[in-house]
């Protein structure tokens, strides 16, 4: 296992002259995999502490957008030592036509949001079949 491996990724926030939100508070940009198959693309959105009811994604104009809200920690007591940044969570992405819009689907457990975007069968491969003549 290398030094890489074991090292987290620090959280990114969002700049404001990127992005304007009419709710105050913190955002981030949240780490995305991306997986393709045949048949679809695979979004694997890493929120964590947001659940299901706390996630908006809305597809407007070509570009899928992802919110997450995190609620407030507040643990009582005197607070010693800070390093978990509490925020909310925004991404966009753009979508072609190569995207069967229609059919997206989104699933959330433990933090983790993942999004089926199934391609259009315009941009799925097919084999041309050939015959002697």
């Amino acid at each position: 296992m290398t030094d890489q491996q074991l090292q987290a990724t620090a959280k990114q926030e969002i700049e404001p002259e990127r992005a304007e939100f009419t709710r105050q508070g913190l955002y981030f940009t949240p780490a995305v995999d991306i997986c393709e198959t045949e048949t679809d693309l695979h979004l694997m959105v890493d929120m964590p502490g947001v659940t299901s009811d706390s996630v908006e994604i809305d597809l407007k104009d070509d570009v899928l957008s992802v919110v997450g809200k995190v609620a407030d920690n507040e643990v009582e007591g005197e607070e010693l030592l800070t390093e978990f940044r509490t925020g909310n969570y925004f991404r966009n992405f753009q979508v072609t036509d190569a995207i069967d819009a229609e059919s997206i689907s989104a699933t959330i457990s433990d933090g983790v949001l993942k999004l089926k975007l199934p391609k259009s069968k315009r941009a799925m491969p097919r084999k041309i079949p050939i015959t002697a003549g």
